[in-house]
């Protein structure tokens, strides 16, 4: 617990933990192992389908070739990526032992045990990229055998206790689908314990939608379209969904781009499209020779070739920024370093609340444990916190209360003004008068509340509306 708070929120549960190991005994330990979950970088996890291009995305995030992206032994296990040096692996089996893994040109290919007995494989590698979270990658769902979601059920899910807690609890998660999720998905989905503020959705392979790249309209902006769509039939599910086109975030973003490449694509400039299909097709590509022709399009796909000539006449570096454009992957990195990992250190601190409560109920130093739980919960920097799991608890007990919107509202919110979902421009005034009535109404509905997570939440509501009326 050396490390330095950072926030309010971190300086109360660091304060918390000492407390804790003030306590003496095996406390000491338990506010250690507390702690180095604490200080440790959001976890966030990336599920879909078999093949929605998984590996490929955490490529891009990353910022390296590192996930393997073909149909080999390691595709089978969740996998953890962590910012770390000298790059190495280990395989975790699901009794929590560690065995070390050889790399190949920075993939795992060969692990030492089958991949049934395998819990997770933890990858550490340097990468400025991961150095604020942490990446986890899981085997497909509802593949046509059950291994691969038994995999990743089982590490998110139902147990492996010690596992989960080592290395694999999440705390937020990025859901990948094609088109539109189906209801096995969604469904999934919400048994992994998030609320939609942490909680991204990701509308994969935007360079291929609808009609694809010879379509009468741009699949990249029709995807965007279907995304805002989407975004709202998922809102109970998602904060929003971003359109990506995972192969050229792969390519844009660990460096496989040469001039040489760009070059190439410079030579089919005059071609029409119809024309440049009909070659990709051939035995003969000429101008460029059928091994350029296959890496291009392993690059940068159909979509990427077509409209990609222009900035490739100015060089790799114009090509590799359109790349980035176009792919969607610089937005998505900015949601998931920003409002995901604020939402994610919500989830982590009241999961931490959570190992005081849990210890209070077991450990003969019952009352001094609650009663530094019950201070760190009663400090204004922990309203957030507060907020995030009445919120949580309510989507579980009852997600149609319009409680929800409430609480949703007041975590979105910048402003006093935002937080009680008014428009900008209102006077000190106006906002306080907003929330003397946001006031007097939660007092009347805690006259008649049905569930104790209702009655939790309007607590918290009274407790928030009071200081915005003041």
């Amino acid at each position: 617990m050396a490390a330095v708070a950072t926030d309010p929120m971190h300086q109360v549960l660091d304060q918390a933990l000492r407390s804790l190991a003030g306590l003496g005994g095996n406390l000491v330990d338990e506010a250690n192992r507390i702690g180095s979950v604490l200080w440790s970088p959001p976890r966030v996890v990336i599920v879909g389908r078999l093949k929605a291009g998984k590996s490929t995305l955490v490529n891009a995030l990353i910022g390296a070739p590192v996930a393997e992206t073909a149909a080999l032994e390691a595709t089978r296990v969740v996998a953890v990526y962590q910012d770390g040096a000298p790059s190495r692996a280990e395989v975790v089996d699901v009794q929590g032992r560690r065995y070390p893994v050889t790399l190949g040109r920075e993939q795992v290919t060969d692990l030492p045990l089958p991949a049934e007995q395998i819990a997770y494989l933890h990858r550490w590698l340097p990468s400025s990229a991961i150095r604020s979270i942490t990446l986890v990658d899981t085997p497909g769902l509802a593949t046509l055998t059950t291994e691969n979601e038994t995999a990743t059920r089982r590490v998110l899910i139902d147990g492996f206790e010690q596992t989960r807690t080592a290395s694999v609890d999440a705390d937020a998660a990025v859901f990948l689908f094609d088109s539109t999720p189906r209801a096995d998905e969604v469904s999934f989905l919400k048994q992994l314990g998030f609320t939609p503020l942490n909680t991204l959705g990701v509308l994969s392979r935007a360079d291929g939608f609808g009609e694809g790249a010879l379509g009468r309209r741009d699949p990249i902006e029709h995807a965007a379209t279907h995304a805002r769509v989407l975004a709202r039939q998922l809102s109970d599910s998602v904060a929003t969904v971003v359109p990506i086109s995972g192969l050229m975030a792969q390519t844009s973003r660990t460096g496989a781009l040469t001039e040489a490449d760009a070059y190439a694509m410079t030579t089919l400039g005059r071609m029409r499209p119809l024309e440049l299909i009909e070659l990709l097709e051939s035995d003969d590509p000429a101008p460029l020779d059928p091994r350029m022709r296959d890496r291009l399009l392993d690059l940068v796909g159909e979509y990427g070739l077509i409209n990609g000539r222009a900035p490739a006449g100015r060089g790799a570096a114009e090509l590799n920024r359109w790349l980035v454009e176009r792919s969607g992957i610089a937005a998505l990195q900015h949601l998931m370093h920003t409002s995901l990992s604020q939402f994610a250190g919500l989830q982590r601190a009241s999961r931490i609340l959570g190992h005081f409560d849990q210890l209070a109920f077991t450990h003969p130093a019952r009352d001094q444990i609650r009663g530094i739980a019950q201070y760190a919960r009663s400090q204004p920097a922990m309203r957030p916190v507060a907020l995030f799991t009445d919120l949580h608890r309510m989507l579980d007990a009852d997600p149609a209360s319009p409680l929800v919107g409430d609480l949703r509202q007041l975590l979105l919110g910048r402003t006093p003004a935002e937080r009680l979902g008014l428009p900008p421009g209102l006077n000190r005034g106006q906002v306080q008068a907003t929330a003397a009535a946001k006031l007097s109404e939660a007092h009347s509905q805690a006259l008649s509340t049905m569930t104790s997570a209702e009655d939790a939440a309007l607590v918290t509501l009274i407790a928030t509306y009071t200081d915005l009326a003041r």
